[in-house]
C-alpha cells in the first residue's frame, strides 16, 4: 500500500445490528476499538428520534473527558479480548477445516471400502456362477454318459467315459479361452448382412454349432437353421435351448443334405481341426448343397498375426494346423464360388500392441527420425499382432436363365 493511499472505509457495525443479529465479523470490532471510533447513535427514527441522537452527541465530551482513565482501560480490556477471540476463531476455523477434511477423508474411505466390497461379492457371485455352470455340465455329462453305459456292452465302457470327460474339458475350455456367449453372438453377428440375402425360405445348416450362438442368432432374425455337432454335450445344450441340432459328422451331414437344398452353411472355428484335403473337400460339398444365390461362411485364427499363429492358435490342444486365408480363397474360387471376401476380425486392443511415438511431443530436430521409427513400428505390429481372426463368405453365382 503506497504512502499516501488511505485504507480502505470498513463500515462500523451498529449497535441496533449487534443486537438484533449479532456480527461475526470480530475485525470489525477490533477496527472499532483500536481506532478508538466514535459508536454510531443512529438507533432512533422520526425527528424526535434525530433530536435526542442530537442531544446524545452533544454531551458525548461532557461525560467521555472525565471517565477518560476509565475509557482507556475499558478500551485496552476490550482489544485484549478480542484479540484472544480473533485467536481462538482463527483455531476454531483451522480445527474446522481439519475436521472437515477427516470427515471427508472418512467418507471417501467408506466409499472406497463399499466400492472394494461390492467388487468383491460381485467376484465372488461369478465364482459361484460360473461354480454352478460347471456343476450342471458336468452332472450333464455325466448323466448321458450313465444312459449310454446302461445299454453299452463292457468293452465300450472305457470309451463311452473318456469321451464324456473330453467334451466336459472341451467345453470348459472354449468356456475359458474362446469367450462367452454374449461375446461369441456379438463376433457373429458380423455376418448378418450376407446371411439376410440367402434366397427367401432357404435355411442354413452350422457345421459344428457348437453352444448354438449362431443358431439363436439366426433364430432371432427369423432365419430357419440347424446345426451339426461331433459332441454329444454341445448338442444338449442346444437342445436345453430349444435349437435344432443333431449329433454327427460333419461331412457325412453335409455330403447328405439336398443338392441345391440350402441357403447358407456356417462354420465358427472349425476348420482349423480338420486334416489336411479334408477343407478342400468340405467347401465343394457345400458349394453342392448351396441354392444358387446361398453363401459358404467358414470362420478361423488368423495366421498373418504371428502371436496367433505362434501362440494362441495352440490353447486348443484339438487344433491341427492353421489355415492361410490365401488358401482358403483359391478353395473357394476353385469350387466356384463368386464373390469371395475375406473379413479381418478382431483387431488386438491398443494396450497389447507396440506403442508409436508422439510426435508433437519430439523436438523439431527429431521429428523426421521419430517418423521413420513409427513407419517402422506399424510394419512390425501389423505382423507381430493384427488381427486375430478371418472371416470367408463366398456366394454361389446365381442361375443364369438363358433365352432360346
Amino acid at each position: 500500500m503506497e504512502a499516501n493511499e488511505k485504507p480502505p472505509e470498513r463500515r462500523a457495525p451498529f449497535l441496533d445490528d449487534f443486537l438484533v443479529e449479532p456480527t461475526r465479523d470480530l475485525h470489525d470490532w477490533q477496527w472499532l476499538w483500536r481506532g478508538d471510533h466514535p459508536f454510531p447513535l443512529q438507533s432512533h427514527r422520526g425527528l424526535m428520534g434525530r433530536l435526542v441522537v442530537l442531544f446524545k452527541r452533544l454531551l458525548r465530551p461532557l461525560v467521555k473527558t472525565p471517565q477518560q482513565d476509565l475509557w482507556d482501560r475499558q478500551r485496552t480490556f476490550n482489544l485484549i479480548l478480542l484479540e484472544h477471540l480473533i485467536r481462538n476463531e482463527e483455531h476454531r476455523s483451522d480445527h474446522r477445516r481439519r475436521l472437515e477434511y477427516l470427515e471427508a477423508l472418512n467418507s471417501e474411505g467408506i466409499h472406497e471400502i463399499m466400492r472394494h466390497n461390492d467388487a468383491l461379492f460381485a467376484r465372488a457371485d461369478q465364482k459361484i456362477d460360473r461354480y454352478r455352470r460347471e456343476v450342471r455340465d458336468l452332472l450333464g455329462s455325466l448323466g448321458s454318459a450313465l444312459a449310454q453305459l446302461e445299454s453299452a456292452p463292457a468293452t465300450e465302457t472305457r470309451e463311452i467315459l473318456g469321451r464324456a470327460v473330453e467334451e466336459h474339458g472341451y467345453l470348459e475350455l472354449e468356456r475359458r479361452y474362446r469367450g462367452t456367449e454374449e461375446e461369441i453372438l456379438d463376433r457373429i453377428s458380423v455376418y448378418l448382412p450376407w446371411l439376410k440375402t440367402i434366397p427367401a425360405g432357404a435355411s442354413v445348416l452350422d457345421l459344428g454349432c457348437g453352444r448354438g450362438e449362431s443358431l439363436a442368432l439366426l433364430r432371432d432374425q427369423g432365419i430357419p437353421a440347424r446345426g451339426v455337432d461331433s459332441s454329444a454335450r454341445m448338442v444338449a445344450l442346444c437342445r436345453e435351448r430349444g435349437l435344432d441340432a443333431a449329433e454327427g459328422d460333419l461331412f457325412g451331414t453335409l455330403a447328405g443334405a439336398e443338392e441345391g437344398s440350402l441357403g447358407g452353411v456356417v462354420s465358427f472355428h472349425v476348420i482349423e481341426h480338420l486334416p489336411a484335403g479334408s477343407l478342400d473337400r468340405l467347401v465343394r460339398l457345400a458349394y453342392r448343397a448351396l441354392k444358387p444365390g446361398g453363401v459358404l461362411i467358414l470362420e478361423t485364427p488368423s495366421p498373418l498375426s504371428l502371436l496367433v499363429a505362434a501362440r494362441n492358435f495352440w490353447l486348443d490342444p484339438t487344433h491341427v494346423r492353421p489355415v492361410h486365408p490365401e488358401s482358403l480363397k483359391l478353395m473357394y474360387e476353385l469350387a466356384g464360388f463368386d464373390p469371395v471376401e475375406r473379413l479381418d476380425l478382431r483387431a488386438f486392443p491398443d494396450q497389447e500392441r507396440l506403442p508409436e511415438i508422439d510426435l508433437a511431443k519430439v523436438p523439431e530436430e527429431q521429428k523426421q527420425l521419430a517418423d521413420k521409427v513409427n513407419r517402422l513400428r506399424d510394419r512390425i505390429d501389423e505382423l507381430l499382432f493384427g488381427f486375430q481372426d478371418f472371416g470367408m463368405v463366398g456366394r454361389r453365382p446365381p442361375r443364369v436363365e438363358t433365352r432360346g
